[in-house]
């Protein structure tokens, strides 16, 4: 009966508003990333002009966030992309478990994560296509799953400066 009793909560725990809200989120946030991506490698040939500090320039990223981490070697490629699935696995079980503001940063960045990781398995690489600048200085190229993983650690930073738990 107690067995009964902790599996019936655990599903209660899976099986809620907030959670089906963040599957949701998570889905939006990986269809407009895997939109954006498709909509540039099918269109994109060469560098595209938007503004004077906005450039589309394809690049492709066989490192982690920015192109940091970047090898030639299939090895360690392959094990940065299997530790980025196992975080992404752990996001997942955290934002289970959290509480309501939580569960949605944490689904943004997973969102995110989830559309670069299917790039890095698709092409073994990341195409990045967003290109930052003024005049000669550059930042680095990024993606729309780099935005909301950047807007969801951004999010919990404030979070954690500006409101403090009792």
């Amino acid at each position: 009966m107690k067995l009964f009793k902790v599996l019936n909560t655990n599903r209660i725990l899976f099986l809620n508003m907030w959670n089906l809200l963040s599957l949701i989120l998570i889905l939006l946030i990986f269809s407009i990333d895997r939109f954006s991506k498709i909509k540039v490698l099918s269109d994109l040939n060469n560098s595209y002009f938007v503004n004077e500090y906005i450039n589309l320039d394809l690049i492709w990223n066989t490192g982690i966030g920015f192109g940091l981490l970047s090898f030639d070697s299939l090895i360690i490629y392959n094990i940065i992309t299997s530790f980025i699935f196992l975080v992404i696995l752990a996001l997942f079980y955290i934002a289970i478990t959290s509480k309501k503001f939580d569960k949605l940063v944490y689904s943004i960045i997973i969102g995110g994560a989830l559309g670069n990781i299917y790039d890095r398995l698709y092409y073994n690489a990341v195409p990045d296509f967003i290109d930052l600048h003024y005049e000669n200085l550059h930042w680095f190229v990024f993606n729309v799953a780099d935005i909301f993983i950047t807007l969801g650690i951004l999010t919990f930073l404030l979070k954690g400066f500006f409101i403090r738990n009792k």
